[in-house]
């Protein structure tokens, strides 16, 4: 347990990328089976304990010191793990510290009752450091911006110091078919046995990602005849899967949702793999994000709001059909196997993205600018992609593009935050935000470029306050500054009515009336916008625009 809580603490210490690789990778190398693979679990959230609850946490603590100091500490500390490692009032005596694989077992087949006695025995053998990788460890909340991403770059690295060429489109292969501790996993990785086997019904397998378009440097270099362009549709990517009777859906992240939409998995009558967008669609036209939003991050949904806000997949590629992997094919012969898939599919819940026909950039941005009534008003901008491009996970250059509508729209990290005032003062409710930033060297950091305090509901404020408490990594007078770095961080879509240079922000922009749009919870920080973006933006807006 030891090593695992330094492993822990460095990480949340070490901004950078390449560091916590370094980290990661070493504790690999020296840890034993399978005490590195509940960790691997661990920090990509792989690892989830059904009977310890924070409730027992709380219990246990309050049954050491009063229950009134506690909650005062709690409420200022912010964070659960935090609080208790450092004001658990230890007995003497206690056995010795145990080991992160004794920790797992225990509480894998622990009944609830079972619980509390076990923190409480654990908590008087480890040192402060130890008792939070343990809290952390059962509440799931680790938080030490380590990214599955990450995780896998890791284990190619792994493998590299040990001598084995395996890279990371290899491992993604593999991955959602592997369980913790992944003892296969490490024997590959060190040469000795053949790699795992793949075939996971219902498995994830990792997205193609776009790339943003830049129109003055890409578009004279782009032939349109070698792009098909489709709208890019306002809800969140999933991938659907029905493999060998299992039943999946996945966000773009691989994170499974299945349970949020029962009623869509319903209609996967199908046998293979959609990329698609999950959209709320009514009585056949498209309703807003916001609809979308009252199915997401939900545990359990009934019949009403599945009624009243009834989820659908509109398919835009095709990675299965039937036994049969599409990704080596072209994406116009996956597109002709698409169209008669869900044609032979025949579910209300899942419709085809249609292409729309252009010749020239000019005829396309056209359309972009005054997209025809219906679905296509409610879409975020346009898809482009090639038609001879490979299904290729992450996000290779050239074959697909993203050109975004409206140009008033960003991406943003949330960086700080701020008690509001009134019926808000006991929430963090003005919220800062930054954009990535790129230096010489090729490092990204976050710079502030505005800072909202409306746009959200009374239940999302909820959802915020608690992600900043959580997620808390300093403070400054009334302000808390939030974790947020290339692997962790809550991305906000923020709304502005226009930019203009400012000498007193860092950034060198300013926002016009910012609000918060709505909270993307399902992207990674890492996509969010760059200062670049906002400073096209300012060059192309309006005289007035920019200079007021």
């Amino acid at each position: 347990m030891r090593a695992f809580a330094r492993l822990l603490d460095r990480l949340s210490l070490t901004a950078s990328r390449n560091a916590k690789l370094v980290l990661v990778r070493d504790f690999l190398n020296s840890q034993p089976d399978p005490d590195r693979g509940w960790a691997l679990a661990a920090m990509t959230g792989e690892l989830t304990f059904s009977a310890a609850k924070p409730a027992a946490i709380r219990k246990a603590v309050e049954a050491r010191m009063d229950p009134v100091l506690f909650r005062w500490s709690y409420d200022y500390v912010g964070d659960l793990a935090e609080t208790v490692a450092l004001v658990w009032p230890a007995t003497r005596g206690a056995n010795r510290e145990p080991e992160l694989s004794e920790v797992v077992e225990a509480l894998r087949t622990a009944k609830r009752a079972e619980v509390q006695p076990m923190i409480e025995r654990w908590l008087d053998a480890l040192e402060p450091d130890g008792r939070w990788a343990l809290l952390k460890l059962l509440t799931g909340g680790l938080r030490v911006g380590f990214s599955a991403r990450l995780a896998k770059q890791a284990c190619a690295d792994m493998a590299a110091s040990n001598g084995q060429a395996i890279t990371t489109s290899q491992i993604e292969e593999v991955w959602h078919a592997l369980a913790p501790p992944y003892e296969d996993l490490f024997a590959w990785l060190e040469g000795r046995s053949e790699a795992p086997s793949a075939d996971n019904p219902g498995r994830f397998r990792s997205v193609m990602l776009a790339h943003p378009i830049d129109e003055e440097t890409d578009f004279p270099r782009l032939d349109p005849a070698d792009y098909a362009a489709e709208w890019k549709w306002d809800g969140i990517r999933i991938q659907a899967v029905n493999e060998r009777g299992m039943r999946r859906l996945y966000t773009r992240t691989g994170d499974d949702i299945s349970h949020s939409f029962p009623d869509v998995l319903e209609h996967m009558t199908f046998e293979g793999a959609i990329d698609g967008e999950l959209l709320v669609i009514r009585d056949g036209a498209l309703a807003s994000f916001g609809d979308l939003q009252q199915r997401l991050n939900r545990k359990t949904v009934d019949a009403r709001m599945m009624a009243a806000y009834p989820a659908a997949i509109r398919a835009y590629d095709l990675l299965l059909d039937g036994e049969t992997d599409l990704r080596a094919l072209s994406f116009a012969m996956r597109r002709e196997r698409l169209e008669a898939f869900v044609a032979r599919a025949a579910s209300p819940r899942i419709d085809l993205s249609p292409m729309q026909p252009f010749e020239t950039w000019e005829a396309l941005a056209a359309l972009r600018s005054n997209p025809p009534e219906g679905d296509a008003a409610l879409s975020e901008g346009l898809m482009l992609k090639r038609w001879d491009s490979l299904y290729e996970a992450g996000r290779p250059k050239g074959p697909w593009f993203k050109w975004k509508r409206d140009p008033h729209l960003i991406d943003a990290v949330l960086m700080y935050a701020q008690r509001g005032h009134g019926k808000r003062s006991s929430f963090y409710s003005d919220f800062t935000f930054g954009v990535w930033r790129e230096d010489e060297a090729g490092s990204r950091t976050l710079t502030p470029v505005g800072k909202a305090y409306f746009g959200f509901t009374d239940e999302e404020l909820k959802q915020l306050d608690k992600f900043v408490r959580d997620n808390t990594i300093d403070r400054f007078g009334p302000v808390r500054s939030v974790k947020a770095n290339l692997d962790f961080g809550l991305v906000l879509e923020v709304a502005f009515e226009g930019l203009q240079r400012s000498t007193r922000h860092k950034s060198g922009v300013a926002m016009r009336f910012p609000r918060i749009s709505r909270i993307r919870w399902d992207k990674p920080a890492r996509e969010a916008d760059v200062l670049e973006t906002l400073e096209r933006m300012l060059n192309q807006a309006p005289a007035a625009t920019a200079a007021s």
